[in-house]
Formats: structure tokens, C-alpha cells, sequence
């Protein structure tokens, strides 16, 4: 069947995370994130234009479209999948990638059309602020998991107890596979929506790398689901979101710690 595909100039003040949920609702259902582009993929019988425009002005944003013959969708996005290489601490590759690894850690991923792949920065961002908190013997909740790679990276980490969450059916299944791939021990992966079953007080870090709405949304069902002397770690956000990210956060409780930021996005670091 032939695609439909339609390429977004993503700038600081488009938020891709929420560009991704809308197409997602009208029918999208393969996105490539490549630092200045989106690339969205939907059958052409699925595709309305109006629907598009809708979303394309809401979101103030560029966008073209052209017609993509019937193609191996996997084939292609895995021959254009390249290693990525985190602040000299962690390479993410592909299993079919051949590489000499100098770095201390390794993820290994099958690389499907979802999300969470190491190439965005808000996912370089949260490994990069991972790699100085003490994660040895703790529990903890990656809130919007995606490909499981925070999750994945939490283990490497010394976590033991790691819950990764996703509403997503097809990042579900991609993440289970690239836990099993990196031969993870404590991670449970799970489709959900909702933080309702996770203990109230019983983790030590959450990581939730997702979008200013959601994290809205939830931060005082974040808050409750943190241990006293906890940490939140969240990114999706741009760098205008800091000011109303930080006020929902200390209002649930949380207290700043650090920021970081990258091309525009941000990761912030709260602790209970």
C-alpha cells in the first residue's frame, strides 16, 4: 500500500512530542525524528488533508507532503538507523551494527518506528543526568517508556527494580524486545496510561521523558508515587517550559535541583 509522507521543520518553539500525539489521532503511525525534521508516515486511503492543516497551523508549523510508493517500512528505517553516541557515556546502536564501542556502556536496539531511539536530544539529556545519580539497588518508574532504552540504561545503572510504562501498544512490544535483547533482569514493561497501580511512596526515581502537557498532567500523581528524599527526572521540554514546569513541581512538593539543556530542549531534575 502506498504512504503518504509528510516532513515538519521542527524549531525550538514546536513542540514534536505534542505534533506526534495529534498526527497519532488522525491516523500517523510511523514518525522519524532527525533533529531539524519530523518525518510522518500514514496509508494513503487514511490520509485527510484538512485534518492536516488543522494540525499544521495549530502548531504553527512547516510541512510538506509527497506520495511514497509501497516499500519494507523496517528495511528502510533500519538502513537509515545510525549509531548514536551519549556525552561519550553510552553508544545506542542497532543490532546489525558493527561498530568498535568506547564507551561504558552499551544499548543495544531494534531499531521500528517508535519512539525513544537515542537520537533525540530530550533522551541524551535524561542519560546524560542519569549518569550522576545514584540508581545502585534502587526502584524506579520510566513514565512514557518507549523503546525502554531509560529503562534499559537505569538497569545498566545498578537499578533493580525498574517499571516501564507506555500507552503505546507498539512501543510495548519494541521495548520488551530491546530489554531481552540487552539481557535485563529487572525491568517489567507495561501499556498504560495511567500511574493509578503503581505504590503510592515506593520509588526512588522516576524518569519521565514525555511532554509539558502530560507531565502537567500528572506531576502530582508523580509526586505521591516518589519516596521521601526521591528524585523526578523529566525532560520533553523546551526551555520556555522550565519556568511553568518548576512552578508545578514545587507547588506538588518537589524541590529543584539541576537543569540541563540542549538544542533548545531541556531535562530538569526535582527531588521529593
Amino acid at each position: 500500500m502506498q504512504h503518504v509522507k509528510t516532513t515538519f521543520i521542527i524549531t525550538p518553539e514546536v513542540d514534536s512530542d505534542v505534533l506526534i500525539a495529534m498526527l497519532s489521532n488522525i491516523g500517523y503511525d510511523g514518525f522519524e525524528e532527525t533533529g531539524t525534521e519530523l518525518l510522518a508516515y500514514i496509508e494513503e486511503p487514511k490520509f485527510m488533508k484538512d485534518e492536516l492543516s488543522v494540525i499544521a497551523e495549530a502548531q504553527n508549523v512547516i510541512h510538506s507532503t509527497e506520495v511514497i510508493e509501497a516499500q519494507n517500512w523496517n528495511a528502510l528505517w533500519e538502513s537509515n538507523f545510525e549509531p548514536v553516541i551519549v556525552d561519550d557515556f553510552c553508544t545506542i546502536r542497532a543490532h546489525f551494527h558493527d561498530i568498535a564501542i568506547t564507551t561504558p556502556y552499551e544499548i543495544i536496539i531494534t531499531p521500528k518506528m517508535s519512539f525513544g531511539t537515542g537520537h533525540h536530544a530530550t533522551t541524551q539529556l535524561m542519560i546524560t543526568l542519569m549518569k550522576d545519580m545514584p540508581l545502585a539497588g534502587t526502584s524506579v518508574l520510566d513514565f512514557g517508556s518507549g523503546t525502554g532504552v531509560l529503562a534499559i540504561m537505569a538497569e545498566l545503572l545498578g537499578a533493580t527494580d525498574i517499571l516501564a510504562i507506555d500507552n503505546d501498544q507498539w512501543c510495548v512490544e519494541n521495548a520488551i524486545e530491546n530489554v531481552a535483547r540487552n539481557n535485563c533482569k529487572h525491568i517489567t514493561v507495561r501499556i498504560g496510561s495511567s500511574l493509578n497501580d503503581v505504590p503510592k511512596g515506593n520509588t526512588d526515581v522516576v524518569l519521565a521523558n514525555i511532554n509539558r502537557h502530560i507531565l502537567l498532567q500528572y506531576m502530582r500523581d508523580l509526586y505521591k508515587v516518589v519516596i521521601n528524599g526521591g528524585n523526578l527526572l523529566m525532560s520533553g521540554l523546551l526551555v520556555e517550559d522550565e519556568e511553568i514546569i518548576t512552578d508545578a513541581a514545587v507547588k506538588a512538593g518537589f524541590s529543584f535541583v539541576k537543569i540541563s539543556e540542549q538544542n533548545g530542549w531541556i531535562a530538569m531534575l526535582f527531588r521529593k
